[in-house]
Order: C-alpha cells, then structure tokens, then sequence
C-alpha cells in the first residue's frame, strides 16, 4: 500500500511539472535578460534598445516607462506623449534626439510574436541616467566682517549630476587645497570643503579683505557665482575706550551738579516754598469752609 501511494504521488507530481511545462510553451515565458544601464547627457541624444529577435510583420512591440505609474512610450505602433516630436525608432531601438533631465528612469520594451509553441513574449529592461551640468551656484559672501570673528561663506547647487564639486576664489585666485586631507583641506587661517562648498575663517583678518567668487564643477561642466566682496576690519578698541570714558564723565558731572545743588540748598527751599503755599492754600479753603457755614447758619 505504502508503495502504491509513493507511485501516485510520483505520478502526480509528473502530471504538474507536464502541466507547468506545457503552460510556459503556451504562453512563451522567457527569462528575464540582463539589465542594461545607459548614460547620456542632457540635451543630447541617445538610443535605449532593445535587444530582442529581428522584428517581422507579426512582431508587436510595446515601450514603457516604469515608476510609480506606468507609462506608454511606445504604442500601437506609435510613439506617445512628448516623444513624438523629439524621438524615432529604429527597428526596436528608441533613439531620443534631445535627451532631458526628466527623462532618467527605468524603461521596459516588449516584444510579443506567434509561435509553434504559442504567444512568444520577451521582455527588456533599460535604465537611462542623465547627466547635467551645475547651473550657477548660490553664493552667500558677507559684506563685512570683524577681525578674529569666524566667518563662514557658503556656496550651492541643486541642478548638477552627479553633485559638484566647488573651488572657491579671492580676487580670481583659486584657494588652495591640501588633497592629502580628502574633501576637507586647511592652511593657518582657512578651510574649504569641496563637497559642501563651505568656506570658513576661523580668525579672519584684515589680509582676507577681497573679492570672493566660487565655481561647480562635474563631469559635465562647470559655473562660477558672480564676484562678491567682503571687508574685513580691525575692531576699534580705542574707541570703544573713548566712548566709555565720556559717558563715565557725563555721568560724573551730572552727579557732582546734583551734589553742588543740595549743598546750595536749592532743593531744601524749593521744599519750603512746596510747603508754606500748600500751608496758605489750607488755610484759605478752611475760611471758606467757615464763611459758608456761618451764612447758612444765617
């Protein structure tokens, strides 16, 4: 009994595997081909092909580009979209004469066909990169700055791929840089990061006074932000002393003539006064009191 059901189920296990084999020749499942990956530059051109057989007449052939919703690129023999001004086809190939920056993403072609076996189905998969060059960068340079303050200077893009890289300048000099030290380099009074396109002053001085400018590089090209200048001066001291000494004097004298006044009694009799004329004001309201009382009486 135990062997006849082994055998059954042997059988059983036969019967799928002819099932699943004749389901995949019916419906002509392929593997899936290795993933290509092409690179262009903005604004030029480039081919996403498809590598699949020679097309024929019953050939039926589908492009998509693939994300979060998929979209036709190519359909019912046609291109779609805004590919149909600035693309071709070439056999199975797409060729996009003017590449742009939203055109990076993954793409997918079809291709279907009749067989012995029935609808025969391979499939593609293409990843388009685009390259673009920094535009010009954002450059934030302070006007002026104080003598042994730290000062930062900031430079950005947000267009470059891949990601620039910055140089900044004084008075068109290119800041030096110490490349054993990687993306970040420092001298006595400076650092610069390539990476993040800082430039900061730990004690700036009246020598870093010039004009400052800074340039995004990447493969692609490059952009420099217009000139700036900043000015940097020393912090007036012997003013500050000046203008604490006056007011230390003001403060001086205005104290001392308070002083001088009370011992002139000039504050003692102008209290007298206050006091004998709120006296008299008493004593002519209480007769008036008086007089008013008195002819009521009457």
């Amino acid at each position: 009994m135990a062997r006849r059901s082994r055998h059954r189920l042997l059988l059983l296990l036969l019967r799928y595997l002819v099932v699943a084999l004749g389901y995949h020749k019916a419906y002509g499942f392929s593997a899936p081909k290795d993933h290509q990956v092409v690179t262009a530059i903005e604004y030029q051109e480039v081919i996403l092909a498809c590598k699949s057989p020679k097309k024929t007449i019953s050939s039926r052939l589908e492009w998509k580009k693939l994300g979060r919703s998929v979209s036709f690129v190519y359909y019912q023999q046609a291109l779609q979209g805004d590919f149909k001004d600035r693309a071709e086809m070439i056999d199975f190939s797409i060729r996009i004469k003017n590449v742009t920056r939203t055109d990076a993403g993954k793409y997918r072609c079809e291709v279907s066909a009749p067989s012995e076996q029935g609808q025969n189905l391979e499939e593609d998969t293409v990843t388009l990169e685009v390259l673009v060059a920094p535009a010009v960068p954002t450059c934030e340079v302070p006007s002026s700055a104080l003598s042994g303050t730290v000062v930062e200077l900031r430079c950005q893009d947000k267009e470059g791929n891949p990601p620039p890289e910055y140089t900044w300048f004084k008075d068109g000099i290119p800041l030096s840089e110490n490349t054993k030290l990687g993306s970040q380099s420092t001298n006595s009074s400076y650092t610069v990061n390539t990476k993040s396109g800082t430039l900061q002053f730990n004690t700036v001085s009246k020598l870093d006074s010039g004009e400052y400018s800074c340039e995004a590089r990447n493969s692609v090209g490059h952009r420099r932000c217009p000139g700036k200048r900043m000015q940097v001066d020393d912090l007036n001291i012997s003013g500050i002393i000046a203008a604490v000494v006056v007011v230390a004097l003001v403060i001086s004298v205005c104290g001392l003539g308070v002083c001088y006044a009370q011992r002139k009694g000039y504050f003692s009799k102008e209290t007298s006064f206050q006091k004998s004329s709120s006296a008299s004001k008493a004593t002519t309201i209480s007769e008036n009191d008086f007089k008013h009382t008195k002819s009521f009486i009457i």
